[in-house]
């Protein structure tokens, strides 16, 4: 006798839910299935894709470096003032906090600064003066400049509405010179240094490594033998005294090129070795063999046919070299050594932080270490999430 109450018996609940489990179950595995079949017929490129899009850190890693390269190219527009402006009226001035509204209202603002004497060191020193409102616009006009030296303009992404009035987010360093605009300046510098500077030691492990690897014998004994020169080496020493001898008369420009030559002397090894590896590996393959037998000359045989073919390593090789670039440009610099004022680098702007009573009263000036260190762990976790990609059959 079927039941009137509205309520449902439990065989006919348990069985509604059993078939919708068994449902869904079946949709997972259809899922599945489908997941496998298109895996079978990807290519390597489409499988490291997937697994690197499982690595969460690795992607957002990926979001840091494009956001910094970004900041690095169009560093004119983004930067509040130009990397040499200075005020000489606010020396060492404290970091403004940005306010986003106004009596409830949006309007961007800073306090303005006031100058009071230390009781106790009888020093001039900047304070904030609450009273004091300095509006803040976007896309403000400013300091002209050539955005990469050809296109003028002097529109900035964000600075004082009224030009000449202090805005210092990071603080000012000794000459009164913005902290932030200087970092901002410094990316392109520092990140090109390790960009040029990778893509130089790519060039020489590429073909030294592939020589190596593919001939053998004597000419494989003699590379090695040079690799391991180098690297027995002391890499900072060594740096250091190759960055010595550069004149210091030179202009800055080719200061700046020979530093990244001299960062690339040594920083090819390891990819020479890890592409020596593979073509040890590879060179009796088949497709190796018939690709000889086809005819293929030897350059065509290792650029066009073993290269390719492990292309993904070479990448993942790569983002791992240049936050040593970066690391290493910066401690030349710091140490005086590597890039000189007035270029302007991370390195060269932590030169300030060497003076242990500068940093006790203006700590913002270590700002460009975090800078350092925020870059050097994106692009080293970009690298890990590379490297796993590079091999999608390890799981």
């Amino acid at each position: 006798m079927a039941r009137t109450d509205g309520v449902r018996p439990l065989f006919t609940w348990t069985r509604n839910k059993t078939a919708k489990s068994t449902a869904a179950t079946g949709a997972g595995v259809a899922e599945e299935v489908t997941h496998i079949k298109d895996a079978e017929h990807a290519g390597a490129w489409q499988l490291a894709w997937w697994k690197f899009r499982k690595h969460r850190l690795a992607v957002a890693s990926g979001i840091v470096v494009i956001c910094i390269y970004l900041v690095a190219a169009f560093a004119e527009f983004l930067a509040p003032q130009g990397a040499g402006d200075y005020s000489a009226r606010y020396t060492y001035a404290p970091p403004q906090q940005l306010h986003i509204w106004d009596n409830g209202e949006f309007g961007l603002y800073v306090h303005g600064y006031k100058v009071r004497v230390n009781p106790e060191s009888f020093a001039r020193e900047f304070v904030i003066d609450p009273e004091t409102k300095i509006p803040v616009g976007l896309f403000v006009r400013g300091a002209p400049y050539k955005l990469w030296n050809f296109i003028p303009s002097n529109i900035h992404l964000i600075g004082p509405v009224k030009a000449g009035q202090p805005m210092y987010l990071w603080g000012a360093d000794r000459l009164g010179r913005d902290m932030l605009s200087r970092v901002i300046h410094g990316t392109r510098v520092s990140m090109t240094v390790g960009l040029v500077g990778v893509s130089l030691s790519l060039v020489f492990g590429i073909i030294l490594g592939g020589l190596s690897g593919y001939y053998g014998g004597g000419i494989d004994t003699a590379i090695q033998r040079v690799i391991e020169f180098l690297l027995a080496i002391p890499t900072i020493p060594l740096w250091m005294g190759l960055a010595a001898a550069i004149p210091p008369t030179l202009p800055p420009l080719q200061v700046y090129f020979m530093i990244t030559i001299i960062l690339s002397l040594v920083g090819w090894t390891g990819l020479a070795r890890v592409v020596r590896g593979r073509f040890l590996a590879m060179k009796n393959e088949d497709f190796v063999t018939a690709a000889r037998l086809d005819g293929a000359r030897e350059m065509s045989v290792i650029f066009r046919h073993m290269l390719p073919s492990f292309a993904s390593h070479i990448i993942a090789a790569v983002t791992l070299a240049i936050p040593v670039m970066i690391l290493s440009e910066t401690a030349l610099s710091f140490l005086g050594v590597g890039l000189r004022p007035p270029v302007v680098s991370w390195g060269v702007l932590l030169q300030e932080a060497q003076n242990i009573r500068t940093v006790a009263t203006a700590p913002w000036l270590l700002l460009p270490g975090v800078a350092v260190i925020t870059t050097v762990l994106a692009l080293n976790f970009l690298g890990d999430g590379l490297r796993d990609a590079a091999d999608p059959y390890s799981d």
